[in-house]
């Protein structure tokens, strides 16, 4: 890692083989790796989750047989990961909503 790169925090969650696959664990990390560096990527890859908070984004990652989330928060300082799931269906669990919301408030309040 390079002293300009923003470190990952991670409140919740984790890119672990097993569940993930070797293949899905690797497509994670190289894109977390990209935000680290600061780069910024849209759909297919990332979108913005708004309901969420401010500078929170699904990063979605596809692995052989379900397609993980990995919700985030831009920070100037880092990189926030919020929550690891795999989604079923088209919209993001109210829960899991509720919960990253919580996390952040817990994180920006400590």
């Amino acid at each position: 890692m390079s002293p300009a790169d923003r470190p990952l925090v991670w409140l919740a969650g984790r890119v672990l083989s097993p569940p993930f696959t070797m293949q899905g664990r690797r497509e994670a990390g190289f894109q977390l790796r990209r935000l680290q560096r600061g780069d910024r990527f849209g759909l297919p890859a990332s979108r913005p989750m708004p309901v969420i908070g401010r500078r929170c984004h699904e990063l979605r990652i596809v692995d052989e047989v379900v397609t993980w989330r990995v919700i985030y928060r831009t920070d100037p300082d880092a990189i926030v990961i919020v929550e690891v799931f795999f989604k079923k269906s088209p919209a993001t669990p109210r829960s899991v909503l509720e919960t990253c919301r919580r996390r952040l408030r817990e994180y920006d309040d400590a």
